[in-house]
């Protein structure tokens, strides 16, 4: 790899060094190049090369980094347009947009719906991270309102033109907040509090050519700590500009446009709360970094982070669910237990058909690998064995006197060994399909 001013294979070669372990010099330089290995672990480079060496081997995409403590998150840092490729590194954040117009109690009941968002899926917490505050007349009001995110633990966004308000404002949102307001007529002030404050700049434009100008421009201002907005004028054009400055950055090396992206759906689709839903979940594919929406509920938040857990997700570790055994439908300690795998799919499916039966039931779900139940049992993740144990060392038989355990139909070719290991229960063969697990249950409790 080509690096301008270094020529790196002109170190002096020192064998089996101690410093970052390799044998040779030359095969530091050859994985330093491929960024395999920090630069930063030879201390015989000068500062110029490593500056020069990691500039040349960081991705397309500049990881941002902003919030702190337990609040603290990261954006960027792609290398790919598409998760098929490669896994993808950081996630989109959601954002909810609160304003110094609203009144206290507009504020209250917003954050209220906001804070409700908390919950687990799949061993992830979903909750919304960031909530921006749009500057609209009020400058205490509004650095008040700023404060009051920040002591929530969401990121504080903040949303003005206003130089002097937004250092206000941010002197009081603690470390790592979001200043979403340069433009070409402030971008100069607007550096200098953002650099004080050591804040993301967010940066806007009126068009796509306008946007990378600005960003040169504040480059050269030695700030390179930015999130770009992709407009607001239409929806077309901010779904364009999104795509587009990706491509730029992964594709063409620009890395002008090597920056996350913030997406004010709620500017794109204001007062309709089921379009904005809508875009975010198309900005989740392509490409915002920071989707920003009206409001947050529990029916928005379904969707959307479940959309956005399976984006980024490795494709090649199937999500898995916790082994153990779930309780569904209130159970009173004399209901069948039935039986899945720890595929993440599978458990949301059956677990849907169980509640829907509105019969009493417990879930044992063994450690299957992750597996659908057929590539489990094939790989001999899910054999009468690997049941039979869970259900001893899960103690199921104390939490229910019933002593019925129903396979999934696919594969009651176990049920005879099961049965051998577990004689004191009556191993059922359930229906093929989940969809038929409510009339199934709802029979057998007749």
């Amino acid at each position: 790899m080509a690096v301008k001013g270094l020529d790196i294979f002109k170190l002096t070669p020192k064998s089996n060094c101690k410093e970052c372990g390799f044998p040779t010099c030359m095969a530091f330089s050859m994985k330093a190049a491929t960024g395999a290995v920090a630069i930063e672990k030879c201390p015989y480079i000068s500062e110029e090369s490593k500056a020069l060496l990691s500039e040349a081997t960081a991705p397309p995409m500049k990881t941002i980094k902003f919030g702190a403590g337990d609040t603290e998150k990261s954006l960027g840092g792609e290398t790919v347009l598409f998760r098929h490729e490669k896994t993808l590194v950081n996630k989109n954040l959601f954002a909810v947009e609160l304003s110094d117009a609203m009144s206290d109690a507009e504020i209250d009941a917003a954050c209220a719906k906001i804070m409700k968002v908390n919950y687990e899926r799949i061993s992830e917490m979903m909750f919304v991270e960031v909530v921006a505050v749009r500057f609209v007349a009020d400058a205490a009001k509004f650095t008040a309102l700023v404060k009051k995110v920040a002591e929530c633990g969401k990121i504080p966004m903040i949303i003005t033109t206003d130089a002097e308000v937004a250092k206000a404002a941010v002197a009081g949102a603690g470390a790592g907040a979001i200043i979403m307001g340069a433009t070409k007529d402030n971008a100069a002030a607007m550096v200098d509090v953002a650099k004080a404050a050591d804040a993301v700049l967010g940066v806007s434009a009126d068009s796509i050519e306008a946007l990378h100008d600005l960003v040169e421009e504040i480059e050269k201002m030695g700030y390179k700590n930015l999130v770009l907005n992709v407009g607001e004028a239409s929806i077309k054009e901010a779904y364009a500009n999104a795509v587009d400055i990706r491509t730029a950055a992964i594709k063409g090396d620009d890395r002008s446009f090597g920056y996350p992206s913030v997406v004010f759906t709620n500017k794109l689709a204001p007062g309709d709360t089921n379009l904005q839903i809508a875009l975010a979940s198309a900005f989740v594919l392509r490409y915002g970094s920071v989707i920003v929406m009206d409001e947050m509920d529990f029916n928005a938040a379904l969707p959307l982070f479940g959309l956005r857990q399976n984006i980024f997700t490795d494709p090649q570790k199937p999500m898995r669910v916790e082994p153990k055994v779930y309780e569904f439908n209130k159970p009173t300690g004399k209901d069948p237990v039935l039986v899945t795998v720890d595929f993440a799919l599978s458990y949301f499916v059956v677990a849907g058909e169980i509640e829907r039966s509105k019969v009493p039931a417990y879930l044992a779900i063994p450690d299957a690998g992750g597996y659908s139940v057929l590539t489990a049992w094939a790989a001999g993740k899910f054999g009468s064995s690997v049941i039979a144990n869970f259900i001893k060392e899960a103690d199921v038989a104390s939490l229910t006197t019933s002593r019925k355990l129903i396979l999934p139909g696919k594969v009651a070719v176990l049920q005879g060994d099961l049965a051998e290991l577990l004689p004191e229960w009556e191993v059922i063969v359930g229906p093929n399909e989940a969809m038929q697990l409510p009339k199934f249950l709802r029979d057998m409790q007749a």
